[in-house]
């Protein structure tokens, strides 16, 4: 078979746009445009190894490893090792079952124009067609996330937040059993790990001493009130609360699920 470089790059930037918007999704990963249509072209251009000779068994996976490695990397910057390790993982299985289906659909019925090369896939097929098979895989993994519980099945907002002329967007988990509250407004509290709030000022005078007694055990946050606060674009009043090295999870946010409901 003739490989076209040109359709084979293209292809394969278009199959990687939908697997990183994937994992994007699964892990709930804050990531702009720009970023995952970076990540998909350094994955057209990864894929020109299909044009190398066969790559021996064991090594072509090392090779995939390092790729994956590579696109997460550029796609959603950078964060502590663990969840690089998880980033990584997960676009490597979404890869990996991409990559599985269309071994059936290659090896169940052969259609013209489509073929492997070192664990590479394409096709000199039509744009629609490409098109559905990569749609009809999209909707199979965001039916798995659905129905997957851990991380990838949290419910997840958007928060806003202004403290006078700066402001800060991060996402947040809703949680039910976060019900920690400002003892005297008796307001809600957002607690968010330190990280999120790097280049925002806080003044020390606006500062409250909030009590909580969950994320596994007791202690004090500093809270903030924000000048504005909103919570998937409705405006919210509640504190911000200051932690550090609490939350263990790729979202560095909690937020009291009736805040999404106000």
């Amino acid at each position: 078979m003739t490989v076209y470089i040109d359709v084979l790059i293209t292809v394969n930037i278009f199959t990687d746009f939908f697997l990183l918007l994937c994992v994007k999704r699964f892990l709930n990963i804050r990531a702009r445009l720009i970023r995952l249509i970076l990540g998909s072209l350094i994955g057209g251009v990864l894929s020109l190894t299909a044009l190398l000779p066969k790559i021996p068994t064991g090594l072509n996976i090392i090779i995939d490893i390092v790729f994956a490695a590579v696109i997460v990397f550029f796609t959603f910057g950078r964060t502590n090792i663990k969840n690089y390790i998880k980033r990584v993982t997960v676009y490597f299985g979404i890869s990996f079952f991409f990559c599985g289906i269309m071994i059936f659909i290659y090896t169940a019925f052969k259609p013209k124009g489509m073929a492997i090369f070192n664990d590479v896939v394409y096709f000199d097929i039509s744009p629609v067609l490409l098109i559905i098979l990569t749609l009809i895989c999209y909707y199979i993994l965001r039916l798995i996330s659905r129905l997957t519980k851990g991380e990838i099945g949290k419910t997840v907002c958007n928060v806003e937040a202004s403290f006078n002329a700066q402001s800060v967007t991060f996402n947040a988990v809703l949680d039910t059993g976060c019900n920690v509250k400002e003892p005297f407004s008796s307001f809600y509290v957002i607690i968010v790990e330190k990280d999120l709030l790097k280049g925002i000022t806080l003044d020390p005078a606006d500062m409250r001493i909030i009590p909580f007694d969950s994320l596994g055990g007791k202690g004090l946050l500093k809270g903030y009130l924000p000048n504005k606060l909103t919570v998937n674009g409705k405006e919210v009043h509640a504190y911000i609360g200051v932690c550090e090295n609490v939350i263990n999870s790729e979202i560095k946010a909690i937020a009291p699920y009736e805040l999404s409901i106000k």
